[in-house]
């Protein structure tokens, strides 16, 4: 006789799918970005994808919250800080992405949960133990690996995805900062609407071409000339903005349905995912020091994110794994309340 699963325990593996599924979508969000990163500009992109999620928004979540009401606020300063932070970590890691490879991309990001274990100590007065010391830097021994400075590989693209990681670790600071007077809608309102004025200004700048012609991938990515999309790329555009979304909004219901010591962990599958990925879609395979390098960041940011949540139960999970923030469609909405 079959046993059915109890109400806690159908939630507990709705919120496990949902973390893993959410991981996927992020996944191919970044495989189709950076699929494009060669006959796009970047802020192309991700104004499409932003008009996705605003169209999204105002569709299926503002009408809950209040409407226009939701713009209300008293800390105009620091929403535009954040929203700075994140379009920083989003521009960075994408451009990144163009000249990297995705599973070395992916890897050199997921060091921001040790950042912002660091940052956590000087900007928020906490506490850090020294075993979470000792993880943070084992981490940071995985990208000095995966960079390998004076090994005649070492290219300047690889510090996209790391500044992109500290970046985030600010955003996530300011968080917790604002999270006792702002609303989780009003927050991803803001950064919604930063992207789409960052992105706008960008094309206005940028979009003529007139600074096209780099022959550095990221920098081409950022300089390149706006045009109407193919009629070939508008599934792939499509796919980069519902991936965002659905993803966005799938890490919602696993992080306000599960503890986040159990959730965090499966959203590192975006490493096996990225590897996956890069070889298929762009024949691309880590050597045997990338590897060493991507599980030393990947096991340190598990441990972080298991022993930070044992050691505060009570506070909202700052060292939870980034990825839904590659992809902030909708971001913010998942961890800020």
């Amino acid at each position: 006789m079959t046993q059915t699963a109890t109400p806690d325990r159908r939630i507990l593996i709705l919120g496990i799918f949902s973390a893993m599924g959410a991981s996927c979508f992020f996944s191919i969000n970044d495989t189709s970005i950076k699929f494009l990163s060669g006959g796009y500009a970047l802020h192309q992109i991700v104004l499409i994808r932003t008009m996705i999620g605003l169209g999204v928004l105002s569709a299926l979540v503002l009408p809950f919250h209040g409407g226009l009401a939701a713009f209300r606020t008293r800390r105009l300063g620091l929403h535009l800080t954040r929203g700075a932070f994140v379009i920083t970590s989003n521009f960075c890691y994408f451009l990144g992405l163009a000249a990297l490879p995705l599973a070395e991309a992916a890897a050199l990001f997921f060091v921001a949960p040790l950042l912002i274990t660091a940052l956590s100590v000087p900007m928020l007065g906490e506490k850090v133990g020294p075993r979470r010391w000792v993880a943070v830097g084992v981490g940071l021994l995985g990208v000095v690996i995966i960079l390998r400075p004076g090994a005649g590989i070492f290219q300047l693209a690889t510090l996209l995805p790391l500044f992109a990681a500290f970046c985030y670790a600010m955003l996530q600071m300011l968080t917790r900062r604002m999270s006792g007077t702002e609303s989780s809608i009003t927050l991803t309102l803001y950064i919604q609407l930063s992207f789409a004025v960052t992105c706008i200004i960008s094309g206005l700048v940028l979009g003529s071409g007139q600074f096209a012609g780099q022959a550095d991938p990221s920098l081409a990515f950022l300089t390149r000339e706006w045009f109407w999309p193919a009629m070939a790329d508008w599934p792939v555009l499509v796919i980069i903005g519902l991936s965002s979304v659905i993803g966005s909004l799938m890490i919602t219901n696993a992080y306000r349905t599960c503890e986040a010591a159990v959730v965090a962990p499966f959203e590192y599958i975006a490493m096996p995912l990225a590897i996956t990925f890069g070889l298929v879609v762009f024949d691309e395979w880590p050597d045997a020091w990338a590897w060493l390098g991507m599980a030393l960041i990947c096991g340190a940011g598990l441990y972080v994110v298991w022993r930070e949540t044992r050691a505060n139960p009570d506070k909202p999970p700052l060292a939870a794994a980034p990825g839904n923030l590659r992809s902030s469609a909708v971001g913010g909405m998942e961890r800020d309340d």
